[in-house]
C-alpha cells in the first residue's frame, strides 16, 4: 500500500481540522472501477497491475451501474465481453494462473441467474487458490418494489438473495448496501486477492440501486496502492526439525504441488534436487515444476501417475510435500504411501495444508522454505545414497520407453488413438507452447505421458476438474501470454458443455488452438463406470436401442461444423498423417483455429499404461448383476490397504 509521507509540515500550514478533505462525487460503481484501476501488486521488486480487465455480461442488475462505470472509465479499465457467466470466471482463472497470481480479472453480472452462474467458477478459483474478483448485481437495498425481476423470495428472512450462494465458495464476501460501505469492503477484497495463503474468489455483491447512487468519496480512496505479496520465511524450530527429518531419511521423495508454481520456486526446486538428489514427483497442479528431462524428475504421482513415482512412493520413508494439498488422487485414497514407518514433511504457505497427514510442518513460502532447507542440507553435505539414485534413474528410463510405445503410430493411414494425439503434440511443441485441459480421460494420459518443457506449459485444472473449463481458460491464458501458442484440448463431452467463448476468441482475435477429440461420449466416466460395475450406463452419445438403452448408432453430431459456425477456422483430421499436418498448421495460425479428430480405441497393450495406483469410488454393497458383484469384491480387497497417517 502507499506509504504515508514523513515530510514535516511548514510552520504556517493550517491544522488538519481546518483543511477540508478533498472528495470526488461518483456513483458507487464509478468509484469501484476507479479504485480498481489504481491497485497494483509487487513481489521480488516487480510490479503488476492487480485488476487488469473486467469481463461482463449486462442485464438490469448491472447495466446502469458497473456497465455505465466501465463506459466512463474507458481505457483505464479494459472491458472483455463474455457469453457465459461461468465461462468468464474460467477465463479469469486461466489469466490469474498464467500470471502467477500477481494479476487478475474482475467479472460482473446481472442479478439472478447471471449471479448464480458464477458459483461453479468461483468454487474452481477458491479450490485452486487463484484470485478472481466477482461483482454480481443484487436486488434493491432500499426495496422500493419487492420482489423485483429475478429475485428469490425467502419467507423467513428478508436479507437473503441468490448471491448468498457465493458465500461458501468465496474467500471473502460482502454485500454493499450503502455507498460508504464500499471503502472497507474494497480494501478487504484487495487484501484477500493478494494474500498468497488466502486468495481465491472474492465476491462484492452490488445491489443495483446502490451501484447507481452518488457519494462524495475521499480522494485518497483513489490513490495508487501497491500490495506487497509476501514470502514468509519458515520458523527456525520447524526448519531444524525438517533438516533432521531429511537427514534421517534413506528413501525420501518430494511431491511438488501447485504451490511451487504459485511461488515461482521452479529454479529453486531444481537446485534443491540437483544438490540432494532427492527424486521429485508432481501432482497435476505441480507438473512442470521440473523439466521432464531433469535427472530427478520422476513424473506424475498418484492414481494418474507414473509407475516410477508410485513405486517410489510406496517405499518412501519420508514424503516431502511442497505446496500440495495431498488430495485423494495424489495419495491414491490413502493407499499409496505404504512403508510402515513413513513420515511426512509439508512445506506449505498455509498451516492447514502443512499439518495434513500428521506431518512435520514447515509453514512459509515454497521458494523461501526450499532455499533455507536446501542451504541447511548442503552445509551438512546431505545427499541420497548412490543406489537409490540409480534405482529411480533406471526406473525413469524404463517408463520413458513405455511413453514412446504409447505415442508410437506405425500406421499413418489409421485413425489416431488419444495417446497418439498427445504424442503428435509432444513431437511438435517447444517450451513456448501451453496446454490447457481439465476433465475427462485426457488429464490421466497427460499426467502420465506429457513431457513438460517449461514451468507454465502444463495447465491442467484438476483441483475441481471442471468440464467446460478448457476453452474459456485458454482465452485467459492467451491474454496473459500473448505470442505463445495456447492449446485447449477437449473431448466431445466437454465441448458440448461450454463452447460459447469461441465467439469471444474470434471477436478478440485470440489465436487459441482448439483440439476436439471426438469419442462419442463420456470416455473417462465410461471407463470408471465399467470398473465399478455400472456397465458404462448413460455414458455413450448414441441412439437408444430396442431395449431403451443408449447402445445404438453414434449420434450424427458434427462438432467441427459447430466450431466453424461460431467463427473458428476448422481443420479436419481423419488419419495420423492428417493430424500431424493439421496440428502443425494450427500452431502457426494467427487466428482461432480448431483441429477436429475422431479417435480410435487403443488395442490392448498399445495404449497408455493403466492406472498405477488405486482411487476410491465406492461400489454397490449389494447387487444382482455379476459385474457389480465382482467390482465389489475388488473394492473390498483394495480398501483394506487404506491407512490413516497419524
Amino acid at each position: 500500500m502507499t506509504e504515508p509521507s514523513h515530510d514535516p509540515a511548514p510552520a504556517s500550514a493550517p491544522t488538519p481540522a481546518s483543511s477540508p478533505t478533498p472528495t470526488r462525487r461518483l456513483t458507487t460503481a464509478q468509484a469501484l472501477i476507479a479504485f480498481l484501476a489504481r491497485q497494483y501488486t509487487e513481489r521480488d521488486g516487480l510490479r503488476h497491475r492487480l485488476i487488469q480487465a473486467t469481463w461482463g455480461i449486462f442485464g438490469h442488475g448491472n447495466v446502469a451501474g458497473i456497465g455505465q462505470a466501465l463506459v466512463e472509465a474507458g481505457p483505464a479499465m479494459p472491458y472483455l465481453q463474455g457469453r457465459s457467466e461461468q465461462a468468464m470466471v474460467h477465463a479469469a482463472v486461466g489469466y490469474a494462473r498464467q500470471s502467477g497470481r500477481l494479476s487478475a480479472h474482475a467479472v460482473t453480472t446481472s442479478i439472478g441467474p447471471g449471479a448464480t452462474n458464477l458459483v461453479t467458477g468461483a468454487a474452481l478459483a477458491t479450490v485452486n487458490h487463484l484470485p478472481v474478483l466477482l461483482l454480481p448485481g443484487d436486488t434493491f437495498a432500499t426495496r422500493p418494489a419487492d420482489p423485483v425481476l429475478q429475485q428469490l423470495e425467502v419467507p423467513h428472512t428478508g436479507d437473503v438473495s441468490v448471491n448468498d450462494c457465493l458465500r461458501p465458495v468465496s474467500r471473502y464476501f460482502d454485500r454493499i448496501t450503502r455507498p460508504e460501505a464500499l471503502i472497507p469492503a474494497a480494501l478487504q477484497a484487495m487484501r484477500t486477492l493478494t494474500d498468497p495463503a488466502a486468495t481465491g474468489a472474492v465476491t462484492l455483491a452490488l445491489p443495483q440501486d446502490v451501484q447507481a447512487e452518488a457519494y462524495d468519496w475521499p480522494a485518497e480512496f483513489f490513490a495508487e496502492r501497491v500490495w506487497h505479496v509476501r514470502r514468509p520465511a519458515p520458523d527456525p524450530y520447524e526448519l531444524e526439525q525438517a533438516v533432521r527429518a531429511v537427514r534421517a531419511a534413506r528413501r525420501p521423495l518430494v511431491v511438488a504441488g501447485g504451490g511451487v508454481h504459485h511461488s515461482a520456486a521452479e529454479e529453486t526446486l531444481a537446485a534443491f534436487a540437483a544438490s540432494t538428489r532427492i527424486p521429485v514427483a508432481s501432482t497435476q497442479a505441480g507438473k512442470g515444476s521440473l523439466r521432464h528431462d531433469h535427472p530427478a524428475d520422476v513424473g506424475g504421482i498418484g492414481h494418474t501417475g507414473t509407475a516410477t513415482a508410485d513405486d517410489l512412493a510406496r517405499d518412501a520413508d519420508l514424503v516431502i510435500g511442497v505446496g500440495t494439498r495431498h488430495t485423494d488422487f495424489t495419495t491414491a485414497s490413502g493407499t499409496l504411501f505404504a512403508a510402515p514407518g513413513v513420515r511426512f514433511l509439508n512445506l506449505n504457505i498455509t498451516g492447514f495444508d502443512a499439518h495434513k497427514l500428521a506431518a512435520l510442518p514447515l509453514v512459509g513460502d515454497a521458494r523461501t522454505c526450499l532455499e533455507e532447507l536446501g542451504a541447511a542440507l548442503e552445509s551438512r553435505a546431505y545427499r541420497v545414497g548412490a543406489c537409490y539414485e540409480t534405482e529411480y534413474t533406471d526406473a525413469k528410463a524404463r517408463w520413458e520407453r513405455r511413453v514412446d510405445a504409447a505415442f508410437a503410430a506405425p500406421d499413418e493411414d489409421a485413425r489416431p488413438t488419444q495417446a497418439q494425439v498427445v504424442g503428435l503434440l509432444d513431437a511438435l511443441v517447444t517450451e513456448d507452447d501451453i496446454l490447457v485441459n481439465a476433465a475427462g480421460s485426457l488429464p490421466g494420459d497427460l499426467h502420465k505421458l506429457w513431457r513438460a518443457r517449461s514451468p507454465r506449459q502444463y495447465h491442467v485444472e484438476y483441483g475441481y476438474s471442471c468440464m467446460g473449463y478448457e476453452i474459456p481458460a485458454a482465452l485467459g491464458v492467451q491474454l496473459a501470454a500473448p505470442g505463445r501458442p495456447v492449446w485447449a484440448l477437449v473431448g466431445d463431452g466437454t465441448y458440448l458443455m461450454n463452447p460459447t467463448e469461441i465467439v469471444t476468441a474470434v471477436q478478440e482475435s485470440l489465436p487459441v488452438k482448439l483440439v476436439i477429440l471426438q469419442n462419442h461420449g463420456y470416455a473417462s466416466i465410461g471407463g470408471l463406470s465399467e470398473s465399478v460395475g455400472a456397465e458404462r450406463f448413460g455414458t455413450a452419445y448414441r441412439y437408444r436401442d430396442q431395449d431403451g438403452r443408449y447402445t445404438g448408432l453414434p449420434l450424427p453430431v458434427d462438432l467441427a461444423a459447430n466450431a466453424a459456425s461460431l467463427g473458428m477456422r476448422v481443420l479436419r483430421a481423419r488419419t495420423v498423417r492428417d493430424l500431424r499436418h493439421a496440428l502443425a498448421e494450427a500452431r502457426g495460425a494467427d487466428r482461432p483455429t480448431c483441429v477436429h479428430v475422431e479417435t480410435a480405441t487403443a488395442d490392448a497393450g498399445s495404449g497408455p499404461p493403466p492406472a498405477q495406483a488405486w482411487w476410491d469410488v465406492p461400489v454397490a454393497e449389494t447387487a444382482r448383476r455379476p459385474a457389480a458383484a465382482e467390482a465389489r469384491r475388488e473394492y473390498d480387497r483394495r480398501s483394506t490397504t487404506r491407512r490413516r497417517h497419524l
